[in-house]
């Protein structure tokens, strides 16, 4: 197959698809069309289906694989598909493994990394918080090792949480080694737990979208609520420990406008909260490094608020 990340403009598609998104819409002169997004594990693309009453139309969902024919057209800068002909696909037709954008690093491997990390905690009650998530609840490990780090914007892959959370907690580590004034043990039990409310917050692929309590609550006041409950089942538990831990995780976004419940008191929670920050940046200019066609100049991005340049052929 063809994947979505090769394609440019005047591309021939004939191939078949993962249906992320289909919905109807209506031209400013009043004709039906229909707007759908393709996918495999290379990533997205938008699609238009301008005659959806052509008899090459068969009718398909959102969640269906499709075979797809029609033509790459640019609009506005950006790739779609202009489908003349659709159908759905059968069981067998297709290998799900190709259209689930999956991390390009050993999810096993990551897992094995970061037990190691747990392992080197040395405070008791630390160490047990956080075997209690990751080796004893074996439910809870095996959703964070496939679940993704967002809907979109960074690691929104499978094992994208996992990858996301392992890099913060290295960035941690060595924020440790530069300032020994950091408690190793709490921000390295923070950086790990910091972002396990996204179990919760977002459902596993193929949906990959905000759950009801993700919408109502969001995944870091989750990722407290489930640590707190943890915590009880741990006699004797430090109260200022849990409630500095608690800290941590409640402010590792840093600003109110970014969601945070409150801002970062302590060093740890500081150190978490760029941690957190540059490994969420630097994956977000390697995703749009790596989806893009161009070279040199990228044009104005509004989340780093500057005209990007790709300055990896220099």
């Amino acid at each position: 197959m063809k994947y979505i990340k090769d394609y440019k403009d005047g591309d021939r598609v004939f191939d078949i698809y993962f249906c992320k998104f289909k919905s109807s819409a209506v031209t400013k002169n009043g004709k039906s069309y229909d707007n759908v997004i393709i996918q495999d594990k290379t990533g997205t693309l938008d699609a238009k289906i301008w005659d959806p009453n052509n008899a090459g139309i068969a009718d398909f969902n959102a969640m269906d694989y499709i075979e797809v024919y029609g033509e790459v057209t640019s609009f506005n800068g950006a790739l779609q598909v202009n489908v003349k002909r659709v159908r759905r696909c059968e069981e067998g037709e297709y290998d799900e493994k190709e259209y689930m954008p999956v991390s390009s690093k050993n999810i096993d491997e990551m897992f094995a990394e970061l037990l190691r990390l747990i392992d080197s905690v040395e405070n008791q009650y630390l160490n047990l918080l956080l075997k209690s998530f990751f080796v004893e609840d074996e439910a809870f490990a095996e959703r964070f090792k496939k679940a993704s780090a967002a809907k979109s914007i960074h690691h929104g892959f499978i094992g994208g949480l996992l990858e996301h959370t392992l890099s913060v907690a290295k960035l941690c580590d060595y924020y440790c080694t530069a300032y020994p004034i950091l408690k190793r043990d709490l921000l390295l039990t923070a950086a790990i737990c910091h972002d396990i409310g996204k179990v919760r917050e977002i459902s596993a692929f193929p949906v990959n979208d905000y759950t009801d309590e993700g919408q109502f609550l969001g995944h870091i006041v989750m990722g407290a609520e489930m640590i707190g409950e943890k915590i009880k089942e741990i006699p004797g538990f430090p109260q200022m420990l849990a409630m500095e831990l608690k800290h941590c995780i409640l402010s590792h976004h840093g600003d109110y406008e970014f969601g945070s419940p409150k801002k970062p008191a302590i060093i740890e929670a500081i150190a978490l909260t760029y941690a957190d920050n540059t490994d969420a940046k630097l994956e977000t200019f390697k995703e749009i490094l790596t989806s893009t066609h161009e070279t040199g100049w990228l044009g104005f991005n509004r989340l780093f608020e500057s005209n990007l340049r790709d300055s990896s052929l220099e």
